[in-house]
């Protein structure tokens, strides 16, 4: 049931006080109200019920906004973290609003796909413990060397650390040395077995790369900045679980992409909810082609974001089939 604009404020004040940690007074503070206020909203958040983390989320995804994105692209669900005065800062706030939009997103037995990066990692570092046994949580990508951080062997194992779930890692190199070195890796049984049942993911959560020259693939190593300015002229835009997409949200046929080990791209799009969380404006370009080629069902953005967005996508007269939704 969508939030009434006078219940907006008690959401607000649930949100702050029960999954930041604030006292009564630094969210009064926050919504510039009186302490007295904020204790009433509270009470009242009690005999709602609203003061869990399943239900105060509704906050972000209650809004005109995300209903005329899922309209326009043909997304199952967008949360929109706002960048008003009432607002956390949206580098803090993303993350936590992410992590409780994952909770609610898994089932009882569900295997889940976990990708890489600082997004992802933030999401773990704030996400709540849960007793979800019977959960498996699996890698989407091959691992990075051992001093570069957010590697996704670390986001997996966290993350189903979180969840007291079951973790699996794929042990592996991100990026191989040859072509043919990393054709006998994935034709390796445990490895082939591992990539083959990404498909079998009823979630998946991830972000989306950028190709500039201080990109994730960039600092780890796996491209030089030469390599990445290269493939941005063939045309490169993103990246998801390490793996190189064009504009239109496309498995590029290239040297780096041949040489990942990353689960297949079409096994990822098979994935019913794919949760795709990104926080950067600087991300705009590689989201809009992950959304073009259908890498997202669920979306958390910034406010801002999803008007850039709603805005491109009805200014180039895309319809809701272009977002490659299965």
């Amino acid at each position: 049931m969508p939030i009434r604009s006078n219940d907006q404020i008690i959401h607000k004040a649930a949100w702050l006080y029960y999954n930041h940690g604030m006292r009564q007074d630094e969210v009064a503070q926050r919504l510039e109200i009186s302490r007295a206020s904020i204790a009433m909203y509270l009470r009242r958040a009690r005999e709602m019920g609203i003061v869990t983390i399943t239900t105060s989320s509704e906050l972000f995804s209650d809004d005109v906004l995300a209903r005329e994105l899922e309209d326009a692209i043909g997304l199952t669900a967008v949360w929109i973290v706002p960048e008003d005065r009432q607002a956390m800062d949206p580098a803090a706030e993303m993350p936590v609003v992410a992590a409780s939009v994952f909770l609610e997103l898994i089932n009882k037995g569900d295997r889940i796909g976990v990708a890489w990066g600082r997004t992802v990692y933030h999401i773990a570092d704030v996400m709540p413990f849960a007793d979800l046994r019977g959960v498996t949580v699996v890698q989407l990508c091959g691992n990075l060397g051992a001093p570069y951080s957010y590697r996704p062997d670390q986001c997996t194992t966290e993350i189903a650390r979180r969840l007291n779930a079951e973790g699996i890692n794929l042990y592996a190199p991100l990026v191989l040395s040859s072509e043919r070195l990393a054709e006998e890796l994935r034709s390796e049984p445990v490895i082939r077995e591992q990539l083959a049942t990404i498909a079998d993911c009823q979630l998946a959560l991830y972000s989306v790369g950028g190709i500039e020259e201080d990109s994730h693939l960039v600092k780890c190593g796996a491209l030089s900045a030469e390599e990445m300015h290269a493939m941005g002229d063939q045309g490169a835009a993103g990246v998801i679980a390490g793996q190189l997409i064009d504009h239109d949200g496309q498995w590029m046929d290239c040297a780096h992409n041949r040489r990942c080990m990353s689960a297949d791209l079409a096994s990822i799009r098979a994935i019913k909810k794919r949760m795709l969380v990104v926080q950067e404006d600087s991300k705009f370009d590689p989201l809009l082609a992950a959304l073009k080629g259908g890498f997202a069902s669920h979306l958390v953005v910034t406010a801002s974001m999803a008007r850039r967005l709603l805005d491109r996508w009805q200014t180039e007269g895309l319809d809701r089939n272009s977002s490659g939704k299965p």
